[in-house]
């Protein structure tokens, strides 16, 4: 296995990141088939919540744009409501609310626009 090699001009602040990024990783894993199931939902609906919001806001810059007819942006705009819609009703299913698929990245910031 290759081995991997980093290099930066700052290795107090890499390694300052890297000890505040343990803070949001969980020290023990649920293992227990319900928990897994449930945080296999999590991680399913917040991707499906990426790509819902990513289409939005493609929607409005072809919108925007003057790219869309009326037809396709009335279209466009039932078929992003129903989507959400299902992601409510799944969210309700699951018992999460819209911060629970908000996933920390550590340094980087949360995944998705609030």
């Amino acid at each position: 296995m290759p081995s991997i090699r980093l290099t930066t001009d700052y290795p107090e602040d890499f390694i300052q990141a890297l000890r505040g990024s343990t803070n949001t990783i969980p020290r023990r894993l649920n293992l227990k088939k319900e928990g897994i199931g449930k945080d296999l939902a999590r991680l399913v609906l917040t991707l499906i919540e990426l790509l819902r919001q990513l289409l939005e806001k493609q929607a409005l810059r072809r919108m925007e744009g003057g790219g869309l007819s009326e037809g396709e942006l009335n279209e466009l705009g039932l078929s992003l409501m129903r989507l959400e819609e299902e992601m409510d009703g799944l969210k309700k299913h699951f018992g999460f609310k819209d911060g629970d698929l908000n996933i920390d990245l550590g340094p980087i910031g949360k995944l998705l626009k609030d």
